[in-house]
């Protein structure tokens, strides 16, 4: 197949955020706040009565509360949608600007809301949501009363969130502009020179070619260096900024915000952590595996995505990337690839990579009256086919819990991974079921035991970095870019044992990921939600087409049932800690695939 280069890197694949705001363009988006604030206005009468309100009167003013959050959400997405693609636009940016202090502005008049119904007895509030005319809020009004200890008084939690924006929210800003804004200058083998964007570099460190992945580890770690410092203040202003609001709201440690908001107990999350950090003997053992496939004694840290395959890397055009994932989610369900075809028929994807795009990739579920986008950033690479069905996975999750409104559309981060990692498994084995050959499919096979790794080991190695900083910050004071360093490397370094060696030009590679900046706590979750996928997408293998119905109605659901009750539709048991044990084994078992392939393939 001849591709284009415009099909290669999807040149003409971009959203159309127009209808979040009637096409009506910033100027709607001030018409949305207006209308937000006029109903934060009226909902501001019922301050100081909240105890007296009976059921109907709550369900009027949680309807209120949603149409005030639908409001705000099409203003919120469109801005920073808007930013996501072009960072470095004075405009775009002073929108999105504007939008968050308008915003917080008009949700600081609702703060007595949530602190008036936390004040209220268990008894009365299990006699209200009895109601069945609140059962489109119910289980959100139960859980935010999980909250009660570590809520403040109304002026204090007024002046937390004014100052907001200001504080940690500008801090989050000006390091995605930073990092967005690093070009990396690659030297090559020729004498030639090129510039590309720092994702489009970091793809180039699964070329098979060793050369080509040193020189382009050495051109990402000079890129990163003007701005290190910087970067590093950043950091260190959000980890104290964090540890003021976990003291003052009574958190036990820098975790436990996150884990609350997950509906997940400390412990819980601690057995998933050590679960994980116990079998760190997995990717120790694939990347000694990977060495002997290279013919190397021992892997660099810029070795560890390396191609294994023997041929030229495979390149994906646009079209056909998106054909392959439709058909795979096709193989699972007509009415999943039927919302796939939506996403790429109308124009909720924007898939090129761009000067000053944000680097990675996302879904965002936007408000249930509208469709949710997907953002990429496509290089033509298979493992770009899977990202493609990966964000997808989300986009599916955010379009069937639409029904469930703006207070149940949305999970806690630790199940939100469970469509996205499904829907990349199934589309991972419909490319290998295609591929006969034994050198791709060990390429195959290797990509996805690294991905795996990857979201499983790496994601919670990259939580014991953050453990390690949040701690330090905290009984150290300001951290020094050789300490960051040195967290870096040793939490990477227990992870990969003396199968990899970590160089000193990695120690910087933490300042670009975005989520240790702006969701601290997050990394977890890419673990927990890839093992629940394993088991679940395990029970479809074993039970098939009558699996399918469940599984959507495990998606259709959304947020409005506590994680645990959501993992019991599709037969999980996430209170049992030898849950994890099980996910990963299957993890184990792919190893043991991978192997064998290697073995078939000649390479051992």
């Amino acid at each position: 197949m001849t591709l284009t280069d415009s099909d290669l890197n999807a040149t003409d694949v971009s959203w159309d955020l127009e209808p979040l705001v009637d096409g009506r363009g910033p100027e709607g988006v001030d018409e949305l706040l207006d209308a937000a604030d006029a109903v934060a206005d009226e909902l501001g009468g019922l301050r100081g009565r909240i105890r007296e309100l009976d059921a109907p009167a709550l369900a009027d003013a949680m309807e209120r509360m949603a149409q005030l959050q639908e409001h705000l959400g099409r203003a919120g997405n469109y801005a920073s949608l808007r930013f996501a693609t072009d960072t470095a636009d004075p405009a775009t940016g002073a929108l999105m600007q504007r939008v968050q202090e308008r915003s917080t502005a008009i949700m600081t008049k609702l703060v007595f809301f949530e602190l008036e119904w936390a004040e209220l007895t268990d008894e009365r509030v299990e006699f209200l949501l009895s109601d069945p005319r609140l059962a489109f809020c119910a289980h959100h009004l139960r859980s935010s009363r999980r909250y009660r200890t570590h809520l403040l008084t109304e002026p204090e939690e007024t002046i937390l969130t004014e100052k907001s924006v200001t504080g940690a929210g500008a801090w989050v800003r000006l390091f995605s502009e930073l990092t967005s804004a690093i070009d990396v200058d690659i030297d090559h083998v020729d004498g030639t020179r090129s510039t590309v964007k720092l994702m489009e570099a970091l793809a180039n460190l699964s070329d098979a070619d060793a050369e080509v992945r040193r020189r382009t580890a050495e051109a990402v770690t000079r890129a990163l260096e003007p701005g290190l410092r910087t970067r590093t203040f950043v950091f260190n202003t959000l980890l104290h900024d964090k540890s003021v609001d976990d003291r003052l709201r009574s958190y036990d440690s820098w975790i436990s915000s996150r884990n609350l908001a997950n509906e997940a107990s400390d412990d819980s999350v601690r057995a998933l952590v050590d679960a994980v950090v116990n079998r760190y003997d997995i990717p120790q053992r694939w990347y000694a595996l990977k060495a002997r496939m290279l013919g190397v004694d021992r892997l660099a840290d810029f070795d560890r995505m390396a191609s294994v395959s023997l041929g030229e890397s495979r390149r994906y055009g646009w079209s056909e990337g998106c054909d392959i994932v439709a058909d795979a989610y096709g193989s699972f369900s007509d009415r999943l690839a039927g919302i796939v075809s939506e996403f790429i028929d109308q124009r909720w994807i924007d898939a090129p990579v761009r000067p000053t795009k944000r680097p990675g990739a996302f879904c965002a579920y936007t408000v249930p009256s509208h469709h949710p986008y997907v953002l990429l950033n496509w290089t033509g690479r298979r493992k770009d086919v899977l990202t493609l069905a990966h964000e997808l996975g989300h986009g599916i999750h955010a379009y069937l819990s639409r029904e469930q409104g703006t207070f149940h559309m949305s999970t806690p981060l630790t199940m939100a991974e469970t469509a996205s990692v499904f829907g990349e498994t199934v589309t991972f084995g419909r490319l290998l079921d295609a591929t006969t050959d034994p050198d791709e499919r060990l390429s195959l096979l290797a990509e996805s035991i690294e991905g795996t790794i990857g979201t499983v080991f790496r994601q919670i190695a990259m939580n014991r970095f953050e453990d390690a900083v949040h701690t330090a910050r905290r009984t150290e004071g300001e951290l020094s870019i050789e300490r960051f360093g040195d967290l870096w490397a040793q939490t990477q370094t227990d992870m990969m044992g003396d199968a990899v060696e970590v160089t000193d030009g990695y120690r910087s590679w933490w300042s670009y990921i975005p989520h240790f900046i702006g969701t601290p706590g997050y990394v977890y979750a890419y673990a927990f939600g890839q093992l629940l996928a394993l088991s679940v997408y395990a029970r479809y293998t074993a039970e098939g087409p009558d699996f399918v119905p469940r599984y959507l109605e495990l998606l259709s659901a959304g947020g409005s049932l506590p994680p645990e009750d959501l993992g019991r539709i599709v037969g999980c048991d996430l209170a049992d800690p030898s849950f994890w044990d099980s996910g990963l084994a299957i993890v184990d078992e792919q190893l043991t695939a991978a192997e064998a392939a290697a073995r078939a393939a000649g390479r051992l």
